[in-house]
């Protein structure tokens, strides 16, 4: 897997080391809020990084792709949204062509949403974030608890 990364809370602003790992979500350590969870995924890391108890968006680009730059903000701000609900790994295909090949990645930017490894579905090509919202929203469980439950006291 991919190191950790730093997140800032949309909440409070507190910057947060989040570390890859396929169980729970990321949290803020101050306030905890659920964190928007983005990794930049290699070759290396893809299988434990795509590893996730929620669904996992994978996006295929390339720096050199104008429609993937076009798009990775608005991907960004749907892992935002979502945060708690969806995980992100963004995959440079010109560094990975083996793992693209894996996913018959024959154009890009490449949208694709798996649940437990398997693909539920892709989309290629740039699309407005509302198109990515109103296909992405029906595939995530229910929004995350501002706060995690407190535990049942005996």
């Amino acid at each position: 897997m991919s190191g950790p990364t730093t997140v800032t809370c949309p909440n409070c602003g507190t910057k947060n080391r989040v570390a890859p790992r396929a169980e729970g979500i990321p949290r803020c350590a101050v306030c905890h809020h659920a964190l928007p969870w983005i990794v930049d995924s290699d070759a290396a890391s893809f299988d434990g990084d795509v590893a996730a108890s929620i669904p996992v968006l994978v996006d295929f680009w390339a720096p050199w792709c104008g429609p993937c730059k076009m798009v990775s903000p608005a991907v960004e701000r749907l892992a935002a949204e979502f945060a708690g609900r969806l995980k992100v790994v963004k995959l440079d295909v010109d560094t990975a062509p083996d793992v693209a090949g894996r996913f018959a990645v024959q154009g890009i930017p490449l949208l694709v949403l798996l649940r437990d490894g398997q693909e539920l579905d892709r989309r290629v090509g740039a699309q407005p974030e509302a198109a990515l919202r109103q296909w992405l929203e029906p595939q995530l469980g229910p929004p995350v608890p501002e706060t995690p439950e407190a535990p049942a006291q005996a």
